[in-house]
């Protein structure tokens, strides 16, 4: 008997360092979901919660569960916006009931709406996805050498560049 009052100090200790004790409730995970849901950041919840970040750290490190809620509620919101962002870059249609007032009578009428793919959305998946072929800033190099930029004055540019001669044609000759 005594074994199992020293070992649940033990794991009460483990959970609450010597320290001042942890106002961390079971409640707190559900909620730290939710917040998760909303994009809410680690700074956002300690500011929730009323503690400092640091604590939420330590939540994440002594309580398994409110680091899985954490986790699930990011991989959840991540996971609907990207379907959102993808729907939005190739374009979509969904099914709406429109409500007309038609000489005094309500009348409901079935709808397919269609959305055209945004460009935006397009950009920003590909920017995202494959960075090394849609990227903003481009790194002009030709097989692996800088190219150099190099000043020409106007009235160089202005000059006639020579063309290549080209055969004569049998009509020419």
């Amino acid at each position: 008997m005594a074994d199992e009052t020293n070992t649940k100090t033990e794991q009460e200790e483990q959970k609450n360092p010597p320290n001042r004790p942890s106002c961390y409730t079971d409640k707190y995970a559900e909620q730290a979901y939710k917040l998760a849901l909303l994009g809410a950041t680690d700074a956002q919840m300690a500011d929730f919660f009323e503690v400092c970040e640091a604590t939420i750290n330590n939540w994440k490190l002594v309580f398994p569960d409110f680091l899985e809620s954490i986790k699930r509620g990011k991989i959840k919101a991540d996971a609907e916006i990207a379907d959102s962002l993808y729907n939005r870059a190739k374009g979509y249609e969904h099914e709406e009931t429109k409500v007309f007032c038609h000489e005094g009578e309500i009348v409901t009428y079935d709808v397919t709406k269609h959305y055209p793919p945004e460009t935006a959305a397009i950009a920003f998946w590909l920017k995202n996805r494959q960075p090394k072929l849609f990227r903003d800033s481009h790194d002009f190099t030709s097989g692996g050498e800088k190219i150099e930029p190099r000043c020409v004055s106007f009235l160089d540019a202005m000059q006639p560049k020579e063309l290549p001669s080209e055969p004569a044609t049998e009509e020419q000759q």
